[in-house]
């Protein structure tokens, strides 16, 4: 086995847990959980892939200070990594964000630069949030030298997630798999697990998830870019979306969510975050409308303790 150094040597390799279904809704609904990895979220796995990727292409050097723009969870992950390879971590937040995210970040060593809103609200992120948080992550990167992880376009996310979470779902459900599930903010996550599935099995089915008032996933108008899926449900196609890879789009309001992780924290003692409880209540939701039973996986994002309630 290879080894890697601290709480790296704890990313990935995370529980497949199953979930109760509703009455007379036939199949099997497996998730990760995410939310025990060393960051506390998927994206743990994320910021390693990234930070690998730019050590081994040369585009990090050792030592190098990173920047980064994030609604929270990939700015922990890069944390933890880069506390741990010695790399100097500057984060760029969108104030809307919860703030017990910063806290977080700055409990592990990073510095937190929190951007005003542009058109959100506390709690709703818009991707005219992210794109000035983005922007001033740039600026930063560009006049002080440091390396600029790009999440949004660095191959290390998807790369993280076809070759980890992928592999680890095939193994842990002994190939025995239908579908996965999952919301999509970089849409790594997705675009990662599907293509290292199909790589497997084509028959398997990959599906997005994302705020029903923001589908541009699924060709619809947005209505209102403000939803509770914090890092997810952008507005916008991401770089890495590969539309040859999915096969559908699935849709989830704020209130059913909000329902939904209420129900995951008392029913199931799992206190998970918003997107997590989106991916639970669109597979549930999919497994509903199908008439054979089905296995369909999905990630338990992050946890409930790094949101405001």
């Amino acid at each position: 086995m290879r080894s890697r150094p601290a709480a790296l040597g704890a990313i990935g390799r995370t529980p497949l847990v199953e979930l109760p279904l509703p009455d007379g809704c036939r199949g099997r609904l497996l998730a990760k959980a995410e939310m025990l990895q060393p960051g506390g979220s998927v994206k743990s796995r994320s910021a390693l892939g990234c930070i690998e990727h730019g050590l081994a292409t040369g585009g990090l050097a050792p030592g190098q200070p990173v920047v980064e723009m994030t609604s929270g969870n990939m700015g922990i992950g890069l944390a933890v990594v880069c506390g741990v390879l010695g790399h100097p971590f500057t984060a760029y937040m969108s104030r809307g964000n919860s703030p017990q995210r910063a806290n977080v970040m700055q409990a592990l060593g990073a510095q937190v630069v929190l951007v005003d809103q542009v058109d959100g609200a506390p709690g709703r992120v818009t991707g005219a949030d992210i794109a000035a948080a983005e922007q001033r992550a740039r600026a930063d990167a560009a006049t002080t030298g440091a390396w600029y992880v790009d999440q949004f376009h660095n191959p290390g996310s998807v790369a993280a997630h076809q070759e980890g979470t992928a592999v680890e779902l095939w193994e842990q459900t002994d190939g025995e798999i239908n579908a996965f599930v999952a919301c999509v903010g970089t849409g790594g996550t997705l675009i990662g697990v599907a293509r290292g599935l199909k790589a497997r099995n084509a028959e398997v089915t990959a599906l997005a998830v994302e705020p029903e008032t923001a589908a541009v996933l699924a060709g619809r108008d947005i209505t209102d870019p403000r939803h509770v899926l914090q890092g997810a449900g952008y507005g916008y196609v991401p770089p890495h979306w590969d539309p040859d890879l999915v096969d559908g789009c699935l849709q989830v309001t704020d209130a059913d969510v909000a329902e939904c992780r209420t129900w995951l924290a008392q029913r199931c003692g799992l206190h998970v975050g918003f997107t997590a409880a989106a991916n639970v209540q669109a597979a549930t939701s999919w497994l509903q409308s199908r008439d054979e039973e089905l296995t369909v996986a999905s990630v338990l994002g992050d946890g409930g303790w790094i949101y405001d309630a």
